[in-house]
């Protein structure tokens, strides 16, 4: 029976919603607060901001728990009358949340409340709800269940830092060696006629195999341009024949397309591959479409490059649930071992054995691509925000930063240099993780010669500074853009020119260039996909050389030469900006980013803006993220 009265988005009669959860989720006495309150909670783990709406490519508010968290609780107290909920109240209620779940973990009533929730708030399309809480619950309700949050912490959380603190991913140090650092030498430019290596740089490719030409690109869901999005307005395009300028990934014959035109690119020494192969379609992926995507894309990489060694790392859209990466004491069909088996079986021909031991624990490792050179591929996943299972326990998860500087201390003893790559950005992850990894790079600076990460799909960078002045730039982390199209790009990829294999190398990048397939042109009737040189850094930007002191330098160039930063801002898009301009907030949060290498450190920006104050009282901080 049809509720009586308003019927906005948010204005749907309170009463009504109570009582048809109260009639359908059959839930007696404490049953409904504690389920409706548990999956208040799992709605907003479930990180809806990053699941079903759209990213924008360029900076956006942070979306860390607490910051989505006060987003969705007004709506849920105007829902449920929760206008005079106390301190006292609610942590009662998170006290019967514990016990309830402990006492019963149901799964399918959560789920069911889940469900109810997510279509009365307009998070996602229903079909999408449907589909996301089922996938997302067993997961769910295990966190929550194994979880620390106690109530005061759920309730600081929930009614703010006067009823408690939510302190779950509270401060933590690794331990470095005692070991004196040796004093900063910056590395020597190399002699003319050198050897210089390519390294081709692939991420975020993002294969859609149910992508259609002809779909609606703007469809309700959360992906377009497949199978399900149905046709556009009879004014409208659908999706061009090799990808889309829209919310959209990219069909399997335009990864084969940017794999077999790669030769005016190379030719390379090696690959690096920092991960995100499945679809942006989160909410309806099983095991078996991600293994499928592992598998395929893995073979096309080796059926075009052959012989050229490849070095991938792990993405955060490899797993299901997305962002799903339990630290490896959670064991059983939960755990993560059946991705990390798959990755070794499939990157056996690339990887040694002791890399692939590593690899299946905890999905990274390290090996050495040539002498005097040790390549380290980081899970990014332990350090990011959404994974849900750090809820439980985000302290250096699996161990991963305190084995980096057990690696990095056996390469500085040795006197090689060593390469980082991987799929998140450390400015974009968890405080501690971040300020811990930052900590690690300001005391090897010396050994470690370059990093590389994705995950943002536009081309930035983030510069390292001393950790007592920040101050000084003594590294740089590059930030490539995507193959995939997602969202309103071109698609593209990146080569490094690095300080090549000799004695005494440096391994330090020396340049980089990105090409681009102009998807305009490409869509065009009777036109042949070219993938294009889009820029080449130094010279675009007018570099002395690609150390971290010139990208520094480049930041406070770019604000106060307007002409300069638009030149950025193109790039930064891979050729396709979009549409509304870039006013000052938006260029001075952008610059900000390329120097926040440290998650949630407004100090690293002071410089250009004073106090990181913006015109209107908007500030730089939270850091943007964009993917």
């Amino acid at each position: 029976m049809p509720c009586h009265g308003v019927s906005t988005r948010w204005g749907h009669p309170r009463f009504c919603w109570k009582q048809a959860l109260e009639r359908t989720s059959g839930a007696p006495g404490l049953g409904l607060p504690w389920m409706v309150l548990s999956l208040a909670l799992v709605l907003v783990l479930l990180d809806p901001m990053v699941l079903w709406v759209p990213a924008r490519a360029h900076p956006l508010p942070a979306q860390d728990h607490p910051t989505r968290f006060h987003g969705i609780v007004p709506r849920l107290r105007d829902a449920f009358g929760w206008r005079n909920l106390t301190c006292p109240v609610c942590k009662g209620l998170f006290t019967a949340i514990n016990f309830g779940l402990k006492k019963e973990p149901n799964v399918a009533r959560v789920g069911s409340v889940a469900i109810k929730l997510c279509k009365m708030l307009n998070i996602a399309p229903p079909t999408v709800c449907q589909s996301a809480v089922q996938l997302f619950e067993n997961d769910m309700v295990e966190v929550w269940t194994r979880s620390v949050l106690s109530p005061s912490e759920a309730c600081g959380l929930l009614l703010g830092s006067t009823c408690g603190r939510w302190d779950i991913f509270s401060s933590w140090n690794i331990s470095l060696p005692a070991v004196p650092k040796p004093p900063p030498k910056p590395p020597s430019p190399p002699a003319p006629g050198a050897p210089v290596s390519r390294v081709l740089f692939l991420t975020d490719l993002h294969w859609d195999h149910d992508y259609l030409e002809g779909t609606d690109p703007n469809c309700a869901d959360p992906l377009c341009c497949r199978r399900g999005s149905g046709l556009p307005p009879t004014s409208q395009p659908g999706a061009g024949y090799w990808g889309e300028y829209s919310k959209c990934d990219l069909p399997l014959r335009t990864l084969e397309s940017l794999l077999s035109g790669l030769g005016p690119a190379g030719p390379f020494d090696m690959v690096y591959w920092t991960g995100d192969i499945p679809a942006h379609d989160v909410w309806q992926q099983s095991r078996q479409d991600q293994l499928r995507a592992l598998t395929t894309i893995t073979d096309l990489v080796r059926k075009f490059l052959g012989p050229v060694p490849v070095y991938p790392a792990v993405g955060n859209h490899e797993s299901t649930p997305v962002n799903g990466f339990p630290p490896p004491f959670i064991e059983g069909n939960q755990s993560s071992r059946w991705l990390y088996e798959a990755m070794a079986k499939a990157w056996e021909p690339w990887l040694p054995a002791e890399a692939l031991n590593t690899l299946r624990i905890g999905g990274f490792y390290a090996l050495s691509p040539r002498p005097g050179l040790r390549l380290i591929s980081l899970n990014m996943n332990f350090c990011s925000r959404e994974n849900f299972w750090l809820l439980i326990n985000s302290t250096d998860p699996a161990g991963q930063l305190q084995w980096l500087v057990g690696e990095l201390q056996a390469a500085e003893d040795q006197g090689d240099k060593v390469h980082i790559i991987g799929h998140i950005p450390p400015g974009h992850c968890l405080k501690s993780w971040s300020w811990n990894y930052y900590r690690i790079v300001a005391r090897y600076e010396n050994t470690l010669a370059g990093q590389f990460f994705g995950h943002t799909h536009v081309d930035e960078f983030e510069v390292f500074y001393d950790e007592e002045t920040l101050s000084r730039p003594l590294a740089v982390a590059f930030l490539a853009p995507s193959a995939t199209t997602y969202i309103s790009l071109n698609p593209g990829y990146r080569v490094y020119l690095i300080d090549g294999n000799y004695t005494g190398s440096s391994h330090v990048v020396l340049d980089h260039e990105t090409y681009i397939l102009n998807l305009t042109q490409a869509n065009a009737p009777g036109a042949k996909p070219q993938w294009q040189l889009l820029y080449k850094a130094r010279e675009t930007y007018g570099l002395p050389n690609a150390l971290p002191a010139a990208w520094h330098n480049l930041v406070y160039r770019m604000r106060d030469d307007m002409r300069l930063f638009q030149t950025f801002w193109f790039l930064y898009h891979k050729g396709h900006p979009p549409s509304e301009p870039c006013g000052a907030p938006c260029r001075l949060a952008t610059l900000c980013a390329q120097l926040s290498a440290r998650a949630d450190s407004p100090a690293l920006c002071r410089h250009l803006v004073p106090n990181g104050s913006l015109p209107g009282g908007q500030t730089l901080w939270p850091r943007p993220l964009f993917c």
